[in-house]
Formats: C-alpha cells, structure tokens, sequence
C-alpha cells in the first residue's frame, strides 16, 4: 500500500506501523514529517513547552549496562546538589519564564533521599508562586523506581509529573541490558502505580539499541497507547565507552546516521498514532546531531527540555558519551534555546504548565 493511504488512514494497525517506520525514501519521509506535523497543530498547537532540567544527583543504585551513570562506573565523580542549589536553579527557571521544571537524578528508594526530594518540591512550589505563575512551576519528578506510598507522597508535595522509561517493552531485550536484580515487571508496576495515583506519566524507549528490531519498536508504539501515557521522552541509543555495552561500539558507530533518522521517523509515527499527547525533542538527539532537536520539533515534538544543572555538576551527569551543552552558561540558555525553538517557525510558551490535552481529557473523564 502506498505510504499515503497509510498515512491518512485514522486508525492504523501494527502493520502499518511497521510500514511508516520502515519508510526509507527521502520524499515517503518528508511526507511523514509534513503530516506529523500538521496533525501536532490539530490535536496540540504549535507551541513548544519548557522545562527547565535540573539534574540534582548522579549516585544511583541502579547498574543498567548502557548507563555512564550506572553505580560501578567507579571513575565518575559523585555529586548531589544542595537544596539551595536546585531552588536557585528552579527559580531562574520561573523567572525566565519556563513554567515548568524536571527533577532528575540517578535511581535512590532510601527514606533519606526521598525526603530529600518532598522537601525540595514543597519549597519550588512555595517560592516560584507569582502573578505569572499563580500555582508556582509545574514539577515533573525523574527518580526512577519508588513505593507506592513514596510516590504519594511526592505527589501530594506538589509534584504532578513523572516520567518513568521503560527503555524496551520487548523483556527479552529489557533483560539483556539490565542486571538480574532490575526487573521489567517491577517498571510496569510503578508505571501503573503513578497513574492510579493522579500523575501526568511519561515514559519512552532507546531507540536503535544493539538487536532491537522495527517490530519491537512498533510494540513500544502500542504500549504507549495502551498504557495510556500523557508524555512520551524517547530519543536515540547513545553509547557510553565505561559501560559493558562499549563491545557494541561498532555497530554503534557503523549506524549512527541510520539510529537518528530512526528516531526522527518515531517522532512522526508517535505523533500520527497518538495525536494529543507531549512528545519531548530530547537532548540525546542533539547530541547526535548540532540541530537534532530542533528537527524532533519538525516531525511534530512539542517539548524541549533545557538543562539548567550547574556545570561543574552537569559534565557529571554523563548518561551517554558526546552529551551537549558543557560550555555555555545558564545565563545564555534562555537565548539561546528561544532562538533555536523560534528558527523552526514555532512559538515559545512562557509562563504555561503545559500539560498535554491528552491527560487534561483523561482527568476529566475519571471525575
């Protein structure tokens, strides 16, 4: 079938998916993009949210094989930033305009931590509430793995997001680049756990890891859907020479052109699939590419996310190799990510939650 007939169909089927991800030729992939983004403005506007990155600590319990971040890289220098650091930090946030903040850290479930974090939250609330931001920043939380009564109480803290990836939804693959002792139904559960809670919940996958296939990719497609999720935060496969995964370094390198048009094509897809929800134009693809993320907001991505972690701590919090923005300062951000945003023709939302229509008519729907 012709990708246009695909395309303007209003439901598509798992083979369809197969189909717009399989795209190769360069006009099938321009069409791809132009619908994405035409069907972005009918369902989400041409906006793009922000959301100021604070990442606070690089301790983690966790040793995902892919992670630079992972607890036996014993080369890393650890860092937590004080809680004077982040409220600075979520200030400027609110100041320039951003609307929302993300806290995100390595993966800790200690009591001491967790505390950590609701005390941080409670006090972003208290001191970002102005006349432009009447309910204070919007708060998305990215700590990983926690109890349901830890959850809840982060939540009733202030904080209303969480985006939580499940990295692949194919279990074999999942076990493949995670230790014995992290386990895939214990990610599903927490997903699961934040939204009978009343979280905004976000999540996504790598996208070209090493034996993954188009088909698994169609299936994190459709988990999305089922879940039912209200963000998806999905970008490239990024190597990290201090991982386990270095052995693939070949393959990485060999097909790099060909992970990052595969994660633009899954931008678009996810855009045609499931209409309404914030799709983020991740740091990772920028990474990959000086305009990465600005070609994620062409394919239909409404959010960007600017990293405002001090850095002398950022150039820490090194998830993969070739990670950008090491040498400017936070006072330039703001420049210059409005000016790279508003070079795609789109407009900057200042001083707005932006929370996704998706999960505004799901919360209506549960009253």
């Amino acid at each position: 079938m012709p990708i246009l007939d695909i395309i303007n169909k209003i439901e598509y089927s798992k083979e369809d998916l197969l189909e717009l991800l399989s795209i190769s030729s360069k006009d099938d992939l321009e069409l791809l993009k132009k619908t994405a983004y035409e069907i972005m403005k009918q369902y989400v506007g041409e906006k793009v949210y922000l959301r100021g990155l604070i990442e606070f600590s690089n301790y983690c319990v966790n040793d995902c094989f892919y992670c630079g971040i992972r607890k036996s890289n014993r080369d890393l220098p650890r860092f937590i930033l004080s809680k004077n650091e982040i409220l600075d930090s979520a200030l400027w946030c609110a100041q320039k305009g951003y609307g929302s903040v993300v806290l995100q850290s390595g993966e800790r479930n200690d009591e001491a931590f967790v505390d950590f974090v609701e005390e941080c939250v409670r006090d972003i609330k208290k001191i970002t509430i102005s006349d432009s931001l009447p309910n204070g920043l919007g708060i998305t939380l990215c700590v990983g793995e926690l109890s349901y009564a830890q959850y809840k109480r982060l939540y009733d803290a202030g904080a209303h997001r969480y985006l939580l990836r499940i990295e692949t939804t194919n279990r074999k693959l999942f076990e493949q680049i995670h230790p014995n002792n992290q386990s895939y139904d214990k990610r599903i559960e927490c997903l699961h756990m934040l939204k009978e809670i009343g979280y905004y919940v976000g999540t996504g996958v790598m996208i070209g890891l090493p034996k993954q296939t188009i088909e698994d990719l169609v299936n994190d497609l459709v988990f999305f859907k089922e879940l039912d999720v209200d963000m998806i935060g999905m970008g490239p496969y990024l190597m990290h020479l201090s991982t386990p995964m270095k052995e693939h370094k070949d393959y990485f390198f060999d097909n790099q052109k060909e992970i990052y048009k595969l994660s633009l094509k899954m931008i678009g897809v996810a855009r045609l699939y499931l209409k309404d929800v914030n799709i983020a134009a991740t740091t990772a693809l920028q990474a990959m590419y000086p305009w990465g993320r600005e070609e994620g907001l062409l394919f239909g991505a409404n959010i960007i996310m600017p990293n405002l972690t001090p850095m002398d701590a950022r150039k820490n919090y090194e998830l993969y190799n070739g990670k950008p923005c090491l040498d400017e300062f936070q006072g330039d951000c703001f420049k210059c990510i409005t000016t790279r945003i508003e070079s795609t023709g789109r407009q900057v939302a200042l001083n707005e939650w932006g929370d996704s229509l998706h999960y505004i008519s799901r919360k209506r729907q549960e009253l």
